[in-house]
């Protein structure tokens, strides 16, 4: 095992590699139960998908560890898995074969732009500046999503700011919604603000945050792992956790297994593929599609291997040169890069959205991993869950939050890099970062930071310095955002 994951060359251990493991399963286990939940709703029998999002997560994660040896984890996408369901799938009208049909096609285009090196020119192109903001930026996004899975903020609207509900234009006339209300978007006038802490489980969290806090700056290992455990236990009294709940009967294996045969390989059936081609007239709207799938899967991945990787020296300076002037797989990042792009053709395979690299595999690299043993370790943890997924589910998002929170903490320390007073740096350095929280997307900060970046260098005479590359993911972007306007 020390020979295979080189562990002394990498400063871990085992017992380092494991508890990282385990903090990084815990970090991302919600998505057994939340993708099941979001897919469900386009008509995918929901057990299906459940065993799908196991499998998908566990092989591709495997091969990241094995292929890469790197701590990364992979699942089916949040963000992702709602643009299948309620894009494609509602307001588009594809099936959910027809759209599992589309993410396999994304799948191989980002297997073809890794092999052909597409993915290695995006990442060296890439200003030093843009990728501390984008290192800096994920820390933003990662300590959001802390905040806002730990309830530590509500969010009050006006009625005249719902734009939509469960992806269709919002009637202020409609008094009942068929199957219930799934999604509500809203737009400007929406405002955040602090809970009264009246709340248990918001409660909760604040205690976890306030003791995972002091056993990290204590210097305590395993401090994070630590704190959820303690935090799950102390939600018992308190009520958040009810174990009576954790029936080994509520994911039936059985059944999944059964369920599993209607999504299989459904992406390749007459309802699937040969359906999607069928019609020419859609042939423009199923291109811009897949496009849309592959760009923000593709960005999202990149963006959390700079933002997590450089920081914590996972991908060593030995190892970007090795990127930037060896050929093949010569370096962790061109492995790491393909094991994420196969992901997603497993996924599609067996019955899932776009799977990509987990932002929240900081956790687990918060707690000391750095090597594919991290990353095997969380392959294992889901395998295990697909026998005991209602005992997992017990750990509540108030126990994981606070770890999010402050590995988030961390990995902001990416903004000491940057030059603040240079606004030729600071700008685009700024949107990137940003954006990220608070659009909710690594790949829309990306997008933000870049044509900033092309803004002002432009307006400075600058323009000689934006790599090609730049210019077309720029432009790549635009496109983007035209595409799903019209869509």
């Amino acid at each position: 095992m020390e020979n295979f994951f080189k562990l002394k060359e990498h400063g871990t251990t085992v017992s380092k590699e494991v508890v990282a493991g385990i903090t990084t399963f815990f970090a991302m286990s919600y998505i057994i139960f939340v993708n099941p939940a979001i897919l469900s709703l386009s008509g995918m029998p929901s057990q299906a998908v459940f065993l799908a999002t196991i499998i998908s997560a566990a092989v591709s994660t495997l091969v990241m560890g094995l292929f890469a040896n790197v701590p990364y984890a992979l699942a089916p996408g949040m963000g992702l898995n709602a643009f299948f369901t309620f894009t494609v799938v509602f307001s588009l009208g594809f099936t959910w074969q027809e759209a599992l049909a589309m993410v396999f096609i994304c799948g191989m285009v980002n297997v073809m732009i890794t092999v052909t090196k597409i993915r290695k020119m995006i990442i060296k192109s890439i200003p030093e500046g843009l990728q501390h903001a984008i290192s800096g930026g994920i820390g933003i996004f990662i300590a959001y999503i802390g905040i806002k899975n730990a309830g530590f903020l509500e969010f009050t609207s006006d009625a005249s700011s719902i734009t939509a509900i469960n992806g269709a234009p919002y009637d202020a006339t409609a008094e009942t919604f068929a199957g219930g209300v799934g999604t509500v978007m809203t737009g400007g006038g929406i405002v955040p603000s602090l809970v009264d802490f009246t709340q248990m489980p918001a409660l909760l969290a604040l205690i976890g945050l306030v003791l995972t806090a002091v056993l990290m700056v204590k210097n305590v290992r395993g401090a994070i792992l630590i704190g959820i455990v303690a935090t799950t236990l102390l939600g018992i009294p308190l009520g958040v956790v009810d174990i009576s709940t954790a029936s080994l009967q509520a994911n039936s294996l059985s059944t999944a297994v059964s369920e599993l045969g209607i999504t299989f390989g459904a992406a390749f059936g007459s309802e699937g593929l040969l359906s999607l081609f069928s019609d020419a007239s859609q042939l423009p709207l199923v291109l811009m599609t897949i496009f849309a799938f592959s760009l923000s899967d593709t960005f999202d991945t990149i963006g959390t291997f700079i933002g997590t990787g450089r920081r914590t020296g996972i991908f060593s300076e030995e190892d970007e040169k090795a990127l930037e002037e060896g050929s093949g797989f010569s370096s962790k990042m061109d492995k790491a890069l393909f094991a994420d792009s196969v992901g997603t053709v497993i996924g599609s395979i067996f019955g899932t959205s776009n799977t990509t690299t987990y932002v929240e595999s900081a956790a687990g690299i918060g707690a000391g991993g750095r090597t594919g043993l991290t990353a095997v370790v969380v392959a294992g943890m889901f395998i295990i869950s697909a026998f005991f997924a209602p005992l997992i589910g017990v750990v509540p998002a108030a126990a994981t939050a606070p770890a999010l929170i402050l590995v988030g903490i961390l990995m902001m320390g990416s903004f000491t890099e940057i030059d603040w007073h240079d606004l030729e740096e600071a700008i685009p350095a700024f949107f990137a970062s940003i954006f990220m929280g608070f659009a909710y997307s690594i790949s829309y900060g990306i997008a933000a930071g870049f044509a900033f970046f092309c803004i002002v260098k432009v307006v400075k005479g600058k323009a000689y310095e934006i790599h090609p590359i730049v210019w077309f993911s720029t432009a790549l972007f635009l496109a983007n955002f035209i595409i799903l306007a019209l869509i």
